[in-house]
Formats: structure tokens, sequence, C-alpha cells
């Protein structure tokens, strides 16, 4: 591993509060040996399920979508706060990008939010996902993001995903601090949602299990 990507190791780090952020230095500790998915781990968790809601899950989603965000990180058509992941994405090859997406998409897939939602968000969230908003001509979530999906499009699974992720990308969408979405689909789904309709769809997704291999 090039001290660059070791670096990149150690500020990941900082980020996530590992190391102390004055202390990420190339060099500090020894990277010879490590896969390249253990760079994501150091954020994401090694069983892919990271333990805030700043990072998402990783574990069991699709590997080609994965494979796509981290080329538009890679590119700059995607952007995070303070920019971690296009430095760690900008370090990647080609053949590394195929090691982490093959492994994180085969891990089990992650484990619902635990509690009862209250049953007025969940009526809202429950709605807009099997749904829709039609007469915003918004489409049920589950026309993408289940199953097979709509033919053409690569759509994440999200169920079981943070509610607080899923919350930040809807804003991010709808504020259009994202805009690497084929064709705009997803800015347009978001800019027809409330505050409160993106606060309880992203609530009621977390709460739903994910199938390994099919489904969201």
């Amino acid at each position: 591993m090039s001290p660059h990507a070791a670096s990149v190791i150690l500020i990941a780090a900082a980020l996530a509060g590992t190391v102390p952020a004055t202390a990420a230095r190339a060099g500090m500790i020894d990277t010879s040996g490590l896969a390249t998915w253990e760079l994501c781990a150091i954020c994401h968790s090694a069983d892919g399920v990271s333990r805030m809601a700043k990072f998402p899950k990783l574990a069991g989603q699709r590997p080609d979508y994965i494979a796509k965000q981290l080329r538009d990180f890679r590119a700059e058509r995607r952007h995070n706060d303070g920019g971690p992941m296009l430095t760690n994405a900008g370090v990647l090859t080609d053949e590394q990008i195929d090691e982490v997406v093959t492994y994180f998409g085969s891990l089990p897939p992650p484990p619902p939010a635990d509690g009862a939602l209250d049953p007025r968000v969940a009526a809202i969230g429950a709605t807009l996902f099997n749904e829709g908003k039609l007469e915003a001509g918004v489409d049920a979530c589950v026309t993408c993001h289940v199953g097979r999906g709509r033919p053409g499009v690569l759509a994440p699974r999200i169920t079981a995903q943070h509610a607080g992720y899923l919350q930040k990308q809807l804003n991010d969408f709808k504020n259009g601090d994202r805009e690497n979405d084929p064709r705009g689909v997803m800015r347009a789904v978001a800019e027809a949602l409330s505050d409160t309709e993106i606060s309880a769809v992203a609530a009621y997704v977390a709460t739903l299990e994910r199938q390994k291999g099919v489904a969201p």
C-alpha cells in the first residue's frame, strides 16, 4: 500500500474517532498486508454494519451500486461532508473497487432498526414506501428499491439502512447538494416531499428487513 493510501487510512480513522486527528500522518502504523476493504471498514465496520448514521451500512448492498458510488466519488461526481470519500476513493484502482464491492456485497444483510415508530410516522412512511405520492408524480419506493426494481435503474437496497443517513441523502438531493442520480430521478422525488415526509419515510424504511441478494 502506498504512503498516500496509508495516510488516507489514518485520516479516515481520525474522522471516525479511532485516532486523534493531529496524529493522522503516514508511516505511524504498519498498513502492509491490509486488504483494500479494511480501509473502508474503519468507518463502515468490518461487518458492513456501521455504528454511526453518517456512514451507510454496506452489508448486503448491491455491488454494482457501491461500485458506481465509489467511481462517482473518485471522479468528483459525488461529494460528501468534508470530502473524505473523495480522498479515499481517489486512491482506489478499478481492481480495488471490485475487491471492496465484492466483500461488502457478500456480507449478511444488516438488522433493521429496533423500536416501534409513532403510528402517524409509520403510516406516512408506509404510504410513501408502498404507494408513493401520486398527486406529486412520485412513485412508490418499492418501484425501484425492491426486488429487481425498475429495468435500467441502478437503485440501492435501502431497507435496514440508518434512518439518519437516508434522511440526509433525501435532503441532499432536495437541496441540490447531491447530483449523481441518473436523469435527476431522486432529485425530483425529494423535491416533491415535505420535510415531515422525508423524515417519516426514512424512519419507516430503517425498520424493514433487508433480504440478501433480492429486495431493497
